[in-house]
């Protein structure tokens, strides 16, 4: 049996919509605000590889 009233159905699902895309836009903003209070990283330093030690690394004990 169809709904009575499809214009309901319709309404709830665009406001639906409408409050998912506020929370993603809220979401990216939090996360806009995050990364300006991260600190920088110094000029010249990549962030990805600045913890690595290079050369030979130790062996981890086999038990």
């Amino acid at each position: 049996m169809p709904p009575r009233n499809p214009g309901s159905l319709k309404r709830q699902k665009e406001l639906a919509r409408q409050q998912k895309q506020r929370e993603k836009r809220d979401e990216r903003n939090a996360r806009k605000d995050a990364a300006k209070d991260r600190p920088k990283p110094p000029p010249g330093v990549d962030p990805d590889i600045a913890d690595i030690i290079p050369g030979p690394q130790p062996k981890l004990d086999e038990e």
